[in-house]
């Protein structure tokens, strides 16, 4: 389903579906069937012309009012044809009893077949009812159209947009009134050439060519033939578009105005003058307005302008605050505000169908909450929006999606994960304003509360998002026709003014997220949405499943985070279109497992008990992401299992090993034929192993490695070292060698990690030294050392770190237990000379914790490129965290990771031996912030692994904040 043809695309094939198998359909529903697929597929060509228009010369009225006729069209003739497949399901016979049984059980089985009989054949009398409706109102949308067409009228001359026209406005402003420059005067001439003339003027003429605004590879491919190579002139080309940067080579990312001279634009743009400020009372609605508009000089423009035609009126200040609260959810309709979207409008009329859809889905998420991608792919393929392509699965046509809006520069990355990929971003709230318009004007979805409120009259409501306690919106919820609903997303505050679920027969999409009103009594009526995709029930009040669940046949995902369920139904297993699963740890799941064969993503911990289990789970073949936990692997038996496990999942993308002692068929040399050659993480921890796995070098697209070693041998870095894609190694060393004197090298031949560009190593005694030529990409080393055990065991502190050539940052922290302060400090001068000496000028970051010389000191320092800055220096506070703080952020980790009571957790729990991935770990920080009422940066959120950093970092935010609560 997508916005611009509605269901039609969908629809054609479940018709050609209706008309081949043996529904046993009556011959005159075979004919309308047939008239409606033949008709439709006319229609979606028709509906992708209309869709393609360009911004500037948008399809008629008519034809605009005829497109969302034929939508709606769709949609009820999908609904119809779902609810008949449905009801044939529901009501399929039963089988015949076996054997010979008593004479009241065949009768009794006579029956009901003989019921079930009249029942089928009345749905589909209704089905050929329905079909024949809907028949007579294609033909009727069709003669109306033809009935009203109005034919011969001028086309418009052709000539420069509206948006041509801002654009060479903005090009002819006075030099004066730009910002973000830092020269004042520009060059009075502009100079505009037809591409035929440029290359003679180049061969005769010093120049400098801008082309402005490229939309296409294939535009440039065209332009570029019209330069020569020389030394007269420059070339500037601007571009939204990545790949058309990358083609041009030499990327300069423009980048947002600074907040200096975002205020300078604002208040020029207001007062005339950037000297002048605003009254006092509204610096604060001033600044957060700015913060909003994030430095896009369009969008400081337009709200400006609209605050401007405020200025002469009463009550100015209520127009500012009004103006931040619209800000992406419907500003006032203005002149400026017109050109704003007009100017962005050509961003969205350039996309293909399915992104303009896709997009105008985003509508509902705000730029201050971000978009989680994870959450939202899944939800728009329940939706239907996302469709597989060129042999990518679901999931990852929806990872598609948002990079190409992201390199379109229509929205904005946030944070991305260990693998460098986006995992959240935002919509900009001028972009978000565009898109609410849209959908508010094509009547896309309903909402009700929140921060978009989108609810026009209809008589039939597809898509509902209802955030609202409102008296008025109370109001208008129980007036709504919701039997047609398509898509439901409920706050707690707002479940109770819901019908029963029984009353949404066809909805795919029901989501219920913490709605504690929400019992196992809810469950029976869920259970019977026969159409479901989505299904979210976290943080409900669901305690049990019913056996019923296996109805849900069409059901892709299923979240119960968060719930008291104890165990899912032997059922349960009959959903084998399920691809996301995601319960608590302390869940049971079922037997049988290996039969959910399109399961992608199983977020709990699975707690292998025998080897067995494992044979199980080596069905699942399409799995990408997995947890496991050994209950006792401390035998042989389980080594070749293991082995075979992974060898079938040929999907796997990340795996996590929890518990695992001395296993993981570490002797075995190789994995079976293909094997997980999509595997990229690998996460063995808490637990340790004895030795690096011989089988990991056989694995080529593994780039992230964390390791816990019970201790560290030369036979294990030559192993790592071989990885061929290896980017990212945490080694955990659980016992040092005492006996060892003299450290481990890693150089450039037994141990080359050729492409390694994070390492981290530790705790205790530092054990390797880096040798000429070692790890020739490393850009950021973190080393996590006991300064007493490594000066009992090796005598200083010289590690290489001079020989890495490409190394940027250095991270180290030292443990300075039973140290003297001598020592530390000598610890740390090694550490800057060493640093010194490398030519490429790395910075370091340091942190000393513990005790030294029987006093409780934590502080830190940064040695930038070139410079030293000392730790006794006063730019530098001392941050010690408390045990009231430690023991906060152990409470919040529990509650985010569903944890149980009784699970023992130390400063050193690293958050992924605690089975959090990176969107678990986003989340503890969003906690962290609202209990400590703090802000942290995503370079520091990203650098926080363990509950001991997450503390460390937490103290010193609040210190440095006084508003903030103290532990």
């Amino acid at each position: 389903m997508d916005f611009v043809t509605g269901a039609v695309s969908t629809l054609l094939p479940m018709l050609g579906d209706l008309l081949t198998r043996d529904y046993q359909l009556q011959a005159s529903v075979q004919d309308d069937v047939a008239f409606l697929k033949a008709e439709l597929e006319s229609m979606e060509a028709a509906l992708l012309q209309i869709s393609e228009a360009p911004a500037d010369r948008p399809p008629d009225a008519q034809d605009s009012l005829w497109a969302r006729e034929i939508r709606e069209l769709s949609y009820d003739v999908e609904d119809c044809v779902e609810a008949f497949l449905a009801h044939l399901h529901h009501h399929a016979p039963a089988p015949a009893p076996p054997g010979d049984r008593d004479l009241l059980q065949g009768l009794r089985g006579l029956i009901d077949r003989g019921l079930g009989l009249l029942r089928r054949a009345k749905i589909r009398r209704d089905m050929g009812a329905e079909v024949r409706d809907i028949k007579r109102r294609v033909v009727e949308v069709g003669e109306r159209r033809v009935r009203y067409k109005i034919d011969g009228v001028a086309a418009k001359p052709a000539g420069p947009t509206a948006a041509d026209g801002l654009r060479l406005s903005a090009l002819y402003a006075a030099a004066t009134e730009l910002v973000g420059t830092q020269e004042r005067s520009l060059p009075a001439c502009k100079l505009y050439y037809p591409l035929e003339s440029v290359l003679d003027f180049q061969s005769a003429n010093r120049y400098f060519i801008v082309i402005d605004d490229i939309w296409s590879c294939s535009v440039w491919n065209t332009v570029r033939h019209a330069f020569i190579e020389n030394r007269c002139g420059s070339r500037i080309i601007t571009t939204r578009i990545l790949d058309v940067a990358k083609q041009a080579n030499g990327i300069y990312e423009l980048r947002p105005l600074s907040p200096a001279d975002s205020r300078k634009l604002f208040y020029q743009r207001i007062f005339g003058t950037e000297d002048r400020a605003p009254p006092n009372h509204l610096a604060e609605v001033s600044k957060n307005i700015l913060k909003k508009c994030g430095g896009v000089p369009l969008a400081v423009i337009t709200i400006a302008s609209l605050l401007a035609t405020k200025m002469r009126k009463e009550n100015t200040d209520k127009y500012w605050y009004q103006g931040y609260e619209s800000m992406g959810s419907g500003l006032e309709e203005s002149t400026d505000v017109k050109d704003m979207r007009r100017i962005l409008s050509i961003s969205y009329y350039d996309l293909p169908p399915h992104l303009k859809t896709f997009l105008l889905y985003l509508t509902l998420y705000s730029e201050d909450n971000g978009i989680i991608i994870e959450k939202v792919i899944y939800k728009l393929i329940g939706e239907g929006i996302i469709r597989k392509h060129h042999g990518r699965t679901f999931y990852e046509a929806g990872e598609d999606y948002f990079e190409d809006l992201i390199n379109r520069s229509i929205i904005q990355p946030m944070l991305f994960n260990h693998g460098s990929k986006v995992w959240s971003c935002f919509v900009h709230d001028m972009m978000l304003d565009l898109i609410a318009s849209i959908s508010e004007e094509e009547n896309l979805l309903q909402a009700l509360g929140g921060s978009q409120t989108m609810c026009k009259p209809t008589s039939k409501i597809r898509r509902l998002l209802l955030q609202t306690m409102k008296v008025e919106d109370v109001k208008k919820v129980v007036t709504m026709n919701l039997s047609h609903l398509r898509s439901l997303t409920v706050s707690s505050e707002a479940f109770t003014l819901l019908p029963t679920l029984s009353s949404f027969p066809i909805i795919r999409v029901l989501d219920l997220y913490g709605c504690t009103q929400v019992y196992n009594s809810h469950c029976k009526h869920i259970c019977n949405l026969y159409h479901l995709r989505y299904l979210k029930l976290s943080l409900t009040s669901i305690t049990e499943i019913p056996n019923e669940i296996g109805n849900l046949q069409l059901l892709q995902f299923l979240d119960l985070n968060m719930t008291n369920i104890k165990a899912l139904p032997p059922a349960f297993v009959q959903l084998r279109k399920l691809e996301f699963l995601s319960v608590d740890n302390r869940t049971r799941l079922p037997e049988c497992l290996g039969n959910l064969i399109s399961l992608q993503k199983l977020s709990p911990r699975i707690t292998i008990s025998s080897p067995t289990m494992l044979c199980e789970l080596s069905r699942l073949t399409e799995l990408r992401r997995l947890m496991l936990r050994f209950d006792d692997w401390d035998d042989e038996s389980y080594e070749e299992p293991f082995v075979h496990f992974l060898s079938n999942l040929v999907n796997l993308e990340s795996l996590q090993v929890f518990d695992c002692h001395n296993g993981l068929g570490s002797n075995i040399g190789m994995l079976l034929t293909p094997g997980p050659q999509q595997l990229r993480s690998i996460n063995v921890g808490p637990g340790t192993v004895g030795c690096v796995p011989l089988w990991m070098p056989s694995l080529l697209a593994l780039s992230a490695l964390d390791i816990t070693l019970l201790t560290l041998q030369e036979e294990d870095l030559q192993v790592l070292g071989r990885i061929p894609s290896l980017r990212s190694l945490y080694i955990w060393v659980k016992e040092h060698r005492k006996d060892r004197h003299k450290r481990l090298a890693i150089g450039s031949d037994d141990c080359p990690f050729r492409f390694l560009t994070k390492f981290r190593i530790g705790p205790g005694a530092m054990e390797v030294e880096f040798a000429a030529g070692a790890m020739p990409k490393l850009r950021t080393v973190r080393l996590d050392l006991h300064v007493r055990h490594t000066l009992d065991q090796f005598g200083d502190f010289e590690c290489g770190l001079e020989s890495l050539s490409s190394l940027d940052r250095a991270v180290v922290h030292m443990n300075c237990y039973c140290a003297e302060l001598e020592e530390v400090e000598a610890a740390e001068a090694s550490i800057q000379k060493a640093l010194e000496l490398n030519p490429n000028r790395p910075t370091l970051e340091l942190d000393k914790g513990s005790r030294v010389s029987g006093r409780n000191v934590v502080s830190m320092a940064t040695t930038r490129r070139g410079g030293l800055v000392s730790l006794r220096s006063p730019r530098f506070r001392v941050y010690a965290a408390k045990a009231e703080t430690v023991s906060k952020v152990m409470d919040i980790v529990k509650q985010q990771l569903a944890l149980a009571a009784d699970v023992g957790l130390t400063a050193e729990s690293k958050f992924a031996d605690l089975g959090a991935d990176s969107l678990d770990t986003v989340e503890i920080v969003m906690a962290l912030e609202e209990e400590f009422k703090i802000t942290v940066e995503e370079d520091n959120a990203q650098n926080i692994t363990t509950i001991q950093e997450a503390a460390d970092l937490i103290d010193k935010l609040v210190d440095q904040n006084p508003a903030a609560p103290a532990a």
